[in-house]
């Protein structure tokens, strides 16, 4: 028996050739020139008259002949699509991942949505924010926010200091030059918070992920090669329409 893998295979191919043999189908039925044929032959009035040779054109196209071709090719399409589309409906495997089975019994055309989707959800967890690695961060159960540990700073102030460059005497006032002092005024503590997550979260999320791909694409796999039951339904439906 046939595997589901092989007719998926050739299916590609099957609609390609169809394609093609119903295209040409068209073309030819639209030429009338194709389809229609001539016989005459010249008769003078008497025996004087001049003689012309028979004239006769062959139809080059027969309408039931395209229509015989078109269905034998889509015949062939149609089983091949029925065949896999039948095949789809039994076509089932487990989801494991280290030896743990996360899902059982998934239909084919479930798993192949479940691809796509992984694809899109391994796009995002890689793109995940991540704590500042320069921080020292802890979980705060309050908030279930990061944080950081408390960091003091002073806070100062720019005082004006005079410096007295040169004493004043009876002939010249005192040379006095401004300058600032930075003098200490009170503290901050600074405590930074944040909803990102550790980068080990974010490293731990993206291998789950992309194991599940795997597993996902071995019971595809699997799936694809369950023996099936080679479908007939071209021969019924043209037997029908041409009958």
């Amino acid at each position: 028996m046939a595997k589901l893998n092989q007719i998926i295979a050739v299916e590609k191919g099957v609609k390609s050739k169809s394609l093609q043999d119903i295209t040409a189908a068209h073309h030819k039925v639209q030429k009338p020139a194709l389809l229609a044929g001539i016989s005459r032959t010249y008769q003078p009035k008497d025996e004087e008259g001049e003689q012309l040779p028979p004239e006769s054109t062959r139809v080059q196209v027969q309408a039931e002949d395209v229509l015989r071709e078109m269905s034998a090719s889509l015949t062939r399409l149609f089983d091949v699509t029925a065949t896999k589309d039948w095949a789809n409906c039994t076509a089932r495997a487990d989801i494991t991942v280290d030896g743990r089975t996360i899902v059982t019994d998934v239909p084919v055309s479930y798993l192949l949505f479940l691809e796509k989707q992984l694809t899109d959800l391994h796009t995002f967890v890689r793109k995940l924010p991540t704590l500042d690695a320069a921080e020292s961060w802890s979980q705060d159960p309050s908030t279930d926010w990061w944080k950081t540990d408390p960091v003091r700073t002073i806070r100062t102030k720019k005082v004006p200091r005079n410096h007295v460059k040169a004493e004043a005497t009876d002939k010249h006032p005192a040379q006095v030059e401004v300058y600032y002092e930075d003098v200490p005024i009170g503290y901050w503590t600074t405590v930074k918070f944040s909803g990102a997550l550790p980068a080990r979260r974010v490293n731990e999320l993206v291998e789950r992920v992309e194991k599940l791909q795997q597993a996902v694409k071995f019971a595809r796999e699997e799936a694809n090669g369950a023996e099936i039951t080679d479908q007939r339904v071209g021969d019924a439906v043209f037997g029908y329409l041409l009958g």
